[in-house]
């Protein structure tokens, strides 16, 4: 096995050296994306702690650690549109998923290839996800999905979804609930973008209509699904706690939910002619001892609702500080930039509204994963032990219990 000082020479050779020529010329985020991904993978770098034979290195936490340190704040933003794929449907595929659906999905899932996206939320259960409606009942070798879901990240670009229908409407809520892989590409599934105030359409609502797929693309077991949706929401929150803090000052992408990096706000408080301001130098501090307690929750592996609330406060001081430098226009701030190329050549004047963006987006932070009252009471639960809040839906089959 390559040894730990090796792998770290190897990582910093990806960065110093592939990456840019990987990346080179290539314009617009979702190739760039595509671009990373498939580099990562064709190096060996994308799946260190998965099976050799499914695209991985079976490296172990020494090796992750060497990861972190030596790829915080070299990663491309566009990496953001694969947090679905990538962070959340490829671990619980890997834990969870048979042999047939790991060598099927998680090699072109690692590399890039496919996209994919989260079918849980619904019109009807949002923070009580378990009260789904969406259901999918098995006819021969397929099993037949309908149903509606909403708030769904990316659903309009992914090929494969992760779904949550239920599969026993005798059995009580939580044990009714089966995962699935479901293909987005057919007739039946119908996805409408839902056009946010930052004038993006991140989300969509999803309408399923007898909707079909193989009948083994089960992750985990029939009615085990609540198992599988929580171990899936640990690795969400993970990546929206101390993995979302991998921007640097050159990097810009209005895309996903992540903090903006205390470098860009540094250098926009000098464009602003603000950097001397005690006041805003003293939030820039406190801006940047949150990162780094971000960075250190991550490399502790603590309870993953503590890195999410942390991203969430973290995100939501940056955007308050970009807002503080715009003073009352921010919502509608258009700056202008420098544009052009490494070497000084001449460069252009461009209008942007990153910053803008940000302002708006960041206060979706605090719903997106799971609200961060959820995280609190997970928290409360999981990791101190205090008792559940009463309610007669543990035992209750889910066709008994009264609906909205």
């Amino acid at each position: 096995m390559t040894s730990v000082e090796a792998f770290r020479s190897e990582v910093q050779h990806f960065f110093d050296q592939v990456l840019p020529h990987a990346l080179d010329g290539i314009d617009g985020s979702h190739d760039r994306g595509k671009a990373w991904r498939a580099a990562l993978y064709d190096h060996g770098l994308a799946g260190l702690d998965y099976p050799k034979e499914f695209g991985g290195r079976d490296l172990g936490p020494a090796y992750l650690q060497v990861w972190r340190d030596e790829s915080r704040g070299r990663v491309p933003r566009e990496d953001a549109m694969f947090g679905i794929g990538v962070g959340m449907a490829m671990p619980t595929v890997r834990d969870y998923g048979s042999d047939e659906l790991k060598q099927t999905f998680l090699p072109g899932g690692l590399r890039g290839d496919d996209l994919w996206c989260q079918m849980y939320s619904e019109p009807g259960s949002g923070s009580d996800l378990a009260s789904l409606t969406t259901k999918a009942d098995l006819d021969g070798d397929e099993w037949v999905v309908s149903g509606q879901k909403v708030w769904t990240s990316g659903a309009q670009h992914s090929r494969y979804a992760i779904l949550l229908a239920r599969t026993d409407q005798h059995a009580p809520k939580h044990r009714g609930i089966s995962m699935f892989i479901l293909p987005m590409d057919q007739d039946g599934v119908d996805v409408r973008p839902l056009v946010q105030m930052t004038g993006i359409s991140e989300f969509n609502e999803v309408f399923i209509d007898e909707a079909r797929l193989p009948k083994d693309w089960v992750v985990g077991e029939v009615n085990g699904g609540w198992a599988t949706a929580v171990a899936l929401l640990g690795h969400e929150r993970q990546i929206t706690g101390a993995k979302s803090m991998s921007g640097t000052a050159d990097s810009r992408s209005k895309a996903g939910r992540s903090p903006i990096p205390v470098a860009q706000l540094r250098d926009l408080a000098k464009r602003a002619g603000r950097s001397n301001d005690p006041v805003i130098r003293q939030e820039l501090a406190r801006l940047h001892s949150g990162e780094r307690i971000v960075s250190w929750i991550g490399a502790r592996n603590l309870h993953p609702s503590i890195g999410k609330l942390w991203r969430t406060r973290q995100g939501r001081a940056a955007a308050d500080v970009a807002a503080a430098l715009a003073f009352p226009g921010s919502p509608a701030w258009r700056i202008n930039v420098a544009a052009g190329d490494d070497q000084g050549n001449e460069q252009r004047s461009i209008d942007d509204d990153y910053f803008s963006y940000h302002i708006l987006n960041c206060r979706g932070m605090s719903l997106g994963g799971g609200t961060d009252e959820i995280q609190r009471n997970t928290l409360g639960e999981r990791a101190l032990g205090l008792p559940r809040e009463p309610g007669p839906d543990r035992n209750t089959p889910f066709n008994a219990l009264p609906k909205n």
